[in-house]
């Protein structure tokens, strides 16, 4: 049995055992142990001693063999894939941790292995211990174990061909050529950068925009009065962004604004009522490579897959029954259109 099956047997066992697995992988066993402080070396005299020290008088015998310090064997290397653990004379390698690490929840399974290691051994040496008493008993030999095995079999070679297949298919190469040609159909968008303030009342929004108009400081402002505490923590700052992020009323008045102009009226939306400045106006960049990557992959996945399944399915003989088995009736030929100007059949003459 391949180390995948048995990760898929033992996938199930991790959702048994979830409410163990969680707090054995909370924070606290995410913490490696403290690397002791390494000693420090005494510091060396600022000078030197004024004469040196007499050389040490040479023994008057060689020491005994049995006196010499043997001298330490070299370090043997690591194994590429260690034997950590024998359940019942089986050996379990860390190559199967690695691969039950990445069924865990996201946020362990970037963790070193030194992190999960010693929980991760245990649930994997109790899964061993449930599959050697499921075949002690024979579970092999069970019908439904048989057809459900066969159906899992099926989901792996599916997935794996699949992956792989798309791995020769979706390369970088391939995907930097797809981005730029991307970039060829996407038209130039105009976006601002704009800041506001936001109050609950349109009376309020008056009076900031008579303060404002007085010299009194935007950003400042922004701070004490906007009820938006997010942009108001930093001056009403809204960064830059495109007429299509925001709602409808807002965005038609900023980009209705000239640089460094302000609104004369209060805006009113489904929030409030905003007092809006505009700091600038651009063309937007393009999105990077980066930003766009992995909508360009699962693109690139899907087109791959389709055009697999299409050839598959192209040389494929393929018959299909009904719900109970048996074979659906035969389509009845639609009769062929009646040629222009033609009269009209006569009816069949009744029965005598």
């Amino acid at each position: 049995m391949s180390p995948r099956l048995r990760l898929l047997r033992l996938a199930v066992l991790w959702c048994a055992a979830a409410a163990f697995v969680g707090p054995v992988f909370g924070p606290a066993a995410a913490q490696q142990p403290a690397t002791p402080a390494q000693t420090t070396k005494p510091a060396a005299p600022a000078t030197a001693p004024a004469t040196p020290p007499a050389t040490p008088p040479k023994p008057a015998t060689t020491p005994a063999p049995a006196q010499t310090q043997a001298t330490p064997p070299p370090a043997a290397a690591p194994l590429k894939d260690p034997v950590v653990a024998i359940v019942n004379g089986q050996p379990l390698h860390l190559s199967e941790l690695e691969i039950a690490q990445q069924s865990l929840p996201q946020q362990y399974r970037n963790m070193p292995m030194a992190a999960v290691f010693p929980a991760l051994l245990d649930r994997i040496i109790d899964s061993k211990l449930v599959v050697q008493d499921g075949r002690k008993n024979k579970v092999t030999d069970d019908a439904a174990y048989k057809k459900r095995m066969a159906f899992v079999e099926e989901q792996v070679i599916q997935d794996f061909w699949l992956q792989k297949q798309i791995a020769s298919k979706v390369t970088p190469e391939k995907m930097k050529a797809k981005y730029e040609e991307r970039l060829k159909s996407m038209p130039s968008e105009e976006e601002v950068h704009a800041r506001h303030i936001l109050v609950a009342t349109e009376d309020e929004a008056k009076v900031i925009i008579a303060d404002l108009k007085k010299g009194t400081d935007f950003e400042k402002l922004a701070k004490d009065k906007s009820t938006d505490k997010a942009s108001g923590a930093e001056g009403g700052d809204l960064g830059w962004f495109k007429k299509a992020d925001m709602v409808k009323e807002f965005a038609d008045a900023a980009f209705a604004l000239k640089k460094d102009a302000l609104t004369d009226t209060p805006v009113k939306t489904q929030f409030g009522y905003h007092v809006i400045r505009l700091d600038d106006r651009r063309q937007a960049p393009p999105p990077t490579f980066d930003e766009m990557a992995e909508q360009i992959r699962e693109e690139m996945a899907r087109e791959a897959v389709t055009a697999m399944l299409n050839e598959l399915r192209a040389g494929a003989k393929i018959e299909k029954f009904n719900i109970d088995g048996s074979k659906p009736a035969p389509a009845t030929p639609a009769a062929p259109p009646a040629a222009p100007g033609a009269a009209p059949a006569k009816p069949a003459a009744p029965a005598k």
